[in-house]
């Protein structure tokens, strides 16, 4: 492993570790809490693996600060390809898993590739935008080499048929939207574009149950004890814990296992219930904290690429927290976005890991230049 260099070590970012630090305790506390209702012996099998997704997550998070981030813009290429690669393999290799085919599965070791796919997509789209600024795009068209690459990887998650993961990955890919000088009226006409694109997915591309989960978020009285079963037993969860929680390792919905999924998609419903309002503000506060400071360490960088990688990373944590949590208010559809450092679910953790390391790689390496 290369040395870090010491002019680095100067500039080492301890408010961004100390949130990642903070947001960390904080999930596995509520994971341990879902996890153990109902578990046999001293930790639930869930914790253990997500401890041990932890450690390797802390190795690779070390790797991403000590080598210098500008090193991945030559290597932005191979990354992405291998991306698709692991991609493209869940297609042949890859289970029949509740109507999807989205993990590689090796015995007790499971790997979803659209969570490294994802952090692929933003390194591969900082180099393309480091080359071709996005200020100076001022028509859709100019748009077409970053859409190509996006569509790749969202055309692979949608053949997985993992509706959730290809919606969340094109959300990701539109963070570097707003610094492009595209007019208002191209917009207008790529949204009727989209419209029609959303009414044909709908007609021929959907599957059964993913039709239903939208009808349940607009409806989840419609099937209370069945599909629309999950969103209010959320609300509920959310709702009781009122302004201070019930307690921890004390909600009568998370104890008593009347939340499905209460560790992965729905913890912050967990959160909710045990620590009530405050709990909530707090988790959301430390969230909100790194991604505003993960702007600021983006304006810092000296160097284009540094900087829209920063800006990439963000959009990787903000949409998803933004998804899950929206989706655990009913919000938004149930469509299995895990809350970032905070859910079950060791893919994500590792690719969430990696990401914050680098935005420390970026954030350290500003005046080495």
């Amino acid at each position: 492993m290369p040395a870090i260099d010491r002019r680095s070590l100067q500039h080492f970012d301890w408010v961004l570790v100390s949130l990642v630090l903070a947001t960390l305790t904080l999930g596995f506390a509520a994971l341990f809490s879902a996890t153990q209702a109902g578990a046999t012996g001293a930790l639930p099998s869930e914790f253990r693996r997500q401890l041990i997704a932890l450690g390797i997550g802390a190795v690779a998070f070390t790797v991403a600060v000590v080598v210098d981030y500008r090193r991945l813009e030559r290597l932005a290429t191979p990354l992405f390809v291998f991306g698709l690669i692991l991609l493209a393999s869940t297609l042949v290799l890859a289970p029949l898993t509740r109507g999807n085919r989205s993990w590689l599965v090796y015995g007790p070791l499971s790997i979803q590739p659209a969570e490294f796919a994802k952090l692929a997509l933003v390194v591969m789209l900082a180099r393309h935008f480091a080359n071709h600024p996005p200020t100076e795009i001022r028509r859709l068209r100019g748009l077409l080499p970053a859409g190509l690459l996006a569509g790749s990887v969202v055309g692979l998650i949608v053949l997985q048929r993992d509706m959730g993961v290809a919606v969340l990955t094109l959300l990701i890919a539109s963070t570097y939207l707003p610094f492009t000088r595209i007019p208002a009226r191209s917009w207008a006409g790529l949204s009727v574009v989209g419209v029609a694109v959303l009414a044909a997915l709908w007609r021929f591309g959907f599957q059964d149950y993913q039709r239903k989960r939208v009808l349940d978020f607009l409806d989840p009285s419609r099937d209370p004890l069945a599909s629309g079963y999950q969103a209010i037993q959320s609300k509920i969860a959310i709702g009781s814990g009122g302004v201070f929680g019930k307690g921890y390792l004390e909600g009568t919905q998370t104890q008593l296992q009347f939340l499905p999924t209460q560790h992965s998609d729905f913890i912050f419903a967990v959160v909710g219930e045990e620590w009530g309002f405050v709990g909530c503000a707090l988790l959301l506060g430390l969230l909100l904290a790194t991604l505003l400071w993960g702007l600021v360490i983006a304006s810092n960088s000296k160097d284009a690429f540094g900087s829209l990688l920063a800006v990439g990373i963000v959009g990787l944590l903000f949409w998803p927290a933004v998804i899950n949590v929206a989706m655990v208010l009913g919000l938004a559809p149930v469509i299995g976005v895990p809350l970032p450092l905070v859910s079950y679910g060791g893919s994500h953790l590792l690719a969430s890991l990696i990401a914050l390391g680098l935005l420390l790689n970026v954030s350290m390496r500003r005046y080495v230049f």
